[in-house]
């Protein structure tokens, strides 16, 4: 007893409190940990993020600068090329001047030095017919080429000629084309243009980048955006409204093009490393999570082994005085003692079996059968009636004629009943009403188990069921913790505090399955 005693007080050590005590440490520690990781690694984050927006702007302040200096140079040759043009007109009018003059005595001089001096412009003089009559600064002889047709006309349509009435009234036209100078930086600048437009997609900063007509629909050209996804309108328009809504476009105006526009927004880099804590917040709970699983395993299974170990030590240890007090019992009957302490020491020698058995099949898979379970509560409350205080009151219901089946292993079941009952009867101190109700609903059976005890705190409504729990000053908290694996583990149900109230009483609830798939 005095062993006894003591394995109960050290079950009771407050084992829960400490347990609940380090569970909180340890998840302070881990939340330490991981806010700690979760902070640092924000503050590099926000760093890179920072350099990752200076360098965006140093991309579009270039961009900027870069289109002012494109249209400068725009207008640069739109000067030259009406320079062209004013230089064209002179040229007509030194022909006409040089070709009408009929006065010998008029000095010439100034136009022909004008004429000469055109070293740049190609020029041709045709007749009305466009017969050439004379040419300069072209690429072709006019006494192999007599007239002006075919692509030469092509490429001196380019601007209207000049017409004029010279000598004799006759018409001529005087055709031009831009200067050879002129049509070298017009190359180069479309070189500048195409490489503008790549230095705008093909960035650095890795900036998605969008170059739209005037009217923000027509995609000109991409950068850093998958070719496929510029095939969808709807992708466009909703990647053209978000880059509005981020940063306001670039507005440029370009030789060919007329107004367009530069929409971007921060890389994906700098989207992924916004989201980056968030990411490694949700895999640092996942690993926790699945490490506190796998652990909370393991437990359970180290604490099934106990649990079996256990059981099967005491139906070991009981079978051996079992099997001396029948024989004892068979040798007091061979010397002809009273019977009726016989019986009742064969009463209490059946009991020890039972209880023998029920430990026995701790561990093993128990077999199931359809056994009435009104009649099974009946029997089991009636062996307890006889053996608790005659202040407790009983009450089942169904009465024993009614029958409700479910597959039970009986004898692990009516342990769980006793179990249950006992703690009951220990929380009424001796005094009160048990009431059972059982009932049937959907293939299930509802057994309501209800004591007008002490009742049990909310905050304990799960506690009760762990191993060593106990509110008794000499109880081992074992009882219910079987109750709960037996219900759950063999009989594939369940079973919860249902409800309970500070000195109004507690009721249990068992759930069972009509039927148990295997």
């Amino acid at each position: 007893m005095a062993l006894a005693s003591l394995l109960s007080e050290m079950l009771k050590l407050n084992i829960y409190a400490r347990k609940k005590q380090w569970k909180l440490f340890l998840f302070g520690v881990a939340i330490a940990i991981v806010a700690g990781s979760m902070w640092y690694t924000s503050i590099i984050v926000r760093k890179v993020a920072e350099q990752e927006q200076m360098n965006v702007k140093i991309w579009a302040d270039a961009i900027h600068r870069k289109t002012t200096l494109v249209q400068y140079i725009e207008k640069f040759f739109q000067q030259i090329r009406e320079e062209d043009r004013k230089r064209v007109v002179l040229l007509a009018e030194a022909y006409k001047q040089l070709i009408r003059s009929e006065d010998p005595d008029i000095d010439l001089t100034f136009y022909v030095d004008m004429i000469r001096s055109n070293s740049t412009i190609p020029v041709i003089l045709t007749d009305e017919n466009r017969k050439i009559i004379n040419a300069k600064n072209v690429d072709f002889d006019k006494d192999t080429v007599p007239y002006l047709t075919g692509s030469l006309m092509d490429e001196f349509s380019v601007y209207p000629p000049i017409p004029a009435r010279y000598y004799q009234q006759k018409l001529n036209y005087l055709y031009y084309k831009d200067s050879r100078l002129y049509s070298e930086l017009h190359g180069v600048l479309n070189d500048l243009v195409s490489s503008f437009f790549s230095e705008v997609v093909i960035n650095a900063a890795s900036v998605p980048v969008i170059i739209t007509d005037s009217t923000k629909k027509n995609v000109i050209d991409f950068g850093n955006i998958e070719p496929e996804l510029i095939m969808n309108p709807v992708f466009v328009d909703k990647t053209i409204s978000e880059m509005e809504a981020s940063n306001p476009p670039i507005e440029i105006e370009l030789a060919n093009l007329g107004k367009s526009y530069i929409f971007y927004k921060e890389s994906y880099l700098l989207t992924q490393l916004r989201f980056y804590p968030l990411v490694q917040l949700t895999i640092i709970a996942l690993f926790l999570f699945i490490g506190y699983m796998m652990f909370n395993t393991a437990r359970r299974s180290e604490q099934n082994q106990v649990w079996v170990g256990l059981a099967k030590e005491t139906a070991h240890q009981l079978g051996t005085p079992l099997s001396s007090m029948i024989a004892w019992m068979e040798l007091l009957k061979m010397e002809n003692v009273n019977h009726e302490a016989i019986n009742e020491l064969s009463n209490d020698v059946e009991r020890l079996e039972k209880i023998t058995d029920r430990f026995s099949k701790i561990g093993s898979v128990p077999k199931l059968s359809d056994e009435n379970i009104v009649e099974v509560i009946h029997n089991s409350i009636a062996y307890l009636k006889t053996r608790t205080s005659r202040k407790i009151s009983y009450e089942i219901s169904p009465g024993i004629d009614t029958i409700i089946t479910a597959p039970i292993n009986l004898h692990l079941f009516e342990w769980v009943i006793e179990n249950i009952t006992k703690n009951a009867v220990d929380a009424m101190g001796s005094k009160g009403v048990f009431s059972v109700n059982i009932t049937e609903q959907e293939g299930q059976v509802f057994i309501d188990l209800t004591d007008t005890g002490k009742g049990i705190p909310k905050s304990k409504f799960k506690s009760v069921f762990n191993p060593g729990y106990t509110s008794k000053k000499h109880g081992w908290g074992l009882g219910l913790s079987l109750a709960e694996r037996i219900i759950k583990n063999y009989h594939k149900g369940r079973i919860f505090v249902k409800s309970s109230g500070i000195d109004k009483g507690t009721t249990f609830r068992i759930v069972l399955r009509k039927k148990i798939k295997h």
